[in-house]
């Protein structure tokens, strides 16, 4: 009866791989025979035969987990072998295998001259090697290599170490600096890819890579790679076996690595419970579960952090917003004039190219652009005919009153509402008020609230005026280019005029 094979027999076991190199195939035979059951560290042999120098290299070169090289030295050319040892080390900058020196012509190759000129580890002559001999030359060879191997381990742990932890501590400090939760949540993504080992083409293929955040029992995606990345206006669904991680790592109140998915849990005090998931996880050991949860804590915080900036920024935006309705309503602006212009005026900003600040700092100004209008008389403000030239000269000193409420102000956003206030009457051309600045020496704020509110108010009714048709109004910006408005500005905002009629359709009067 047959023994049945079990799953670890039928595993095949390591090898030593050994390169014979001579052009006397009688030698591969006799070494082949002599070491054919030599084992060390429980693991066999493996001869690979190189029967020229330069069939040598091919080998090496193709094999570099080679442990050691029987080398003779004359081969094609009297100094074959030596060419070789030197291609080992020299080229391929193979220091490891260990290179034994085999010659039947001791007097052409001198054994103290190759010893010093050539990084090679021992030196015999054919005919000294007995089969105990060859032996004990093995066996030291391939100790030697295991040591070098084990000293190199340790050396490439040590710097995975220090790498791992300076990714930490770089990956920590860029996404402290993202102030938005999408991008963050997109930079975590990467991130952790990079600490968890993950396949780089994981991050955009046929994989559910994300961020959520939980939303009483539901998951709402925040960011996502591969085929969970949102589309336009389309929020893929999560499949179940994710949503069922989300689950466990919310019940257990912990991140889990779970059959190469990765679950990271992130609680916050304020905000709820935000998670990731990661597909294709590499193989992670005790030092990347140290690295995971030291960058997980400082990720918990930054979650907190961004939180709390979030609820600034929406109260100074919302406390911003507010004050621009009451000033609009007194001149019985458009109801939704201010959001429209805060929101145009950011998009274009981005369409420009400004920075993300610059342009979340004209979001949160640009309502304050007419605050100027609460120092306006009744009789001047809400005058329904045309205004005579006194009159007219008291309702462009709302330009100089708004600045002048901010000025003073160090705060960025203050600072950015003092310009839009003081210059969005300006023009391209030079012949607007109150200082008559011309081309870029109108900040960029300036001109771009400049073009949006004018666009904004041609749209909507007035007191004394109806609504202008888009195609009317689209023909006074082209018209406008160079006159009144920057024309660079112009032509991003007519290209993207799409997305400037969804914004305005977002918030009706």
């Amino acid at each position: 009866m047959f023994k049945k094979k079990s799953k670890s027999d039928s595993k095949p076991k390591e090898l030593w791989k050994v390169l014979i190199v001579d052009d006397e195939p009688d030698i591969h035979t006799v070494t082949k025979i002599t070491l054919g059951r030599f084992e060390f560290d429980d693991k066999k042999i493996e001869f690979l035969s190189a029967y020229s120098g330069s069939q040598a290299k091919e080998i090496l070169a193709a094999h570099s987990d080679i442990a050691l090289v029987f080398l003779d030295v004359v081969m094609e050319s009297d100094d074959a072998g030596l060419l070789v040892a030197q291609y080992i080390r020299e080229e391929l900058k193979n220091t490891f295998v260990r290179i034994i020196l085999r010659t039947g012509q001791p007097g052409q190759a001198p054994e103290r001259e190759i010893i010093v000129n050539y990084d090679i580890n021992d030196y015999k002559e054919k005919t000294n090697l007995s089969s105990d001999k060859l032996f004990t030359v093995m066996y030291t060879g391939l100790r030697g290599y295991r040591d070098i191997l084990s000293i190199e381990n340790a050396r490439a742990m040590l710097e995975n170490h220090r790498v791992g932890l300076e990714k930490v501590i770089d990956s920590t400090a860029s996404l402290f600096r993202i102030r938005s939760l999408d991008k963050f949540a997109n930079g975590l993504l990467v991130q952790l890819a990079s600490l968890l080992h993950v396949d780089k083409n994981a991050l955009c293929g046929e994989t559910s890579n994300c961020a959520v955040k939980k939303v009483n029992d539901n998951f709402e995606i925040i960011a996502a790679t591969g085929v969970l990345q949102p589309t336009v206006g389309v929020t893929p669904d999560l499949p179940e076996n994710i949503i069922a991680l989300f689950n466990r790592a919310c019940a257990e109140q912990k991140s889990i690595l779970n059959a190469g998915a990765f679950v990271g849990y992130f609680p916050t005090t304020n905000t709820g419970i935000n998670l990731i998931y990661l597909e294709r996880v590499g193989q992670i050991d005790a030092l990347d579960r140290q690295l995971l949860a030291l960058f997980s804590h400082n990720i918990s915080v930054a979650f907190e952090n961004l939180a709390l900036d979030k609820e600034i920024f929406d109260t100074q935006s919302e406390i911003i917003d507010t004050l621009g309705e009451v000033v609009e309503s007194r001149s019985k602006e458009a109801a939704n004039h201010v959001r429209r212009v805060s929101h145009l005026s950011k998009a274009l900003a981005e369409w420009a190219g400004l920075a993300e600040d610059e342009a979340n700092q004209l979001f949160m100004a640009s309502p304050m652009h007419d605050v100027g209008k609460v120092a306006i008389p009744d009789s001047v403000l809400l005058k329904p005919g045309k205004l005579d030239a006194s009159e007219w000269e008291i309702m462009k000193s709302h330009v100089s009153i708004g600045h002048d409420i901010f000025a003073r102000s160090k705060r960025p956003v203050l600072k950015a509402a003092a310009i839009v206030a003081g210059q969005h009457h300006e023009k391209y051309n030079g012949k607007g008020y109150p200082n008559g600045l011309a081309g870029e020496d109108i900040h960029i704020f300036g001109r771009i609230v400049a073009l949006v509110d004018v666009f904004d108010a041609l749209s909507h009714s007035r007191c004394y005026k109806e609504a202008w048709p888009l195609e009317e109004v689209v023909a006074l910006l082209k018209e406008e280019k160079g006159g009144h408005f920057d024309p660079k500005l112009v032509d991003l905002f007519i290209e993207n005029i799409d997305k400037v009629t969804h914004i305005m359709d977002s918030y009706p009067d």
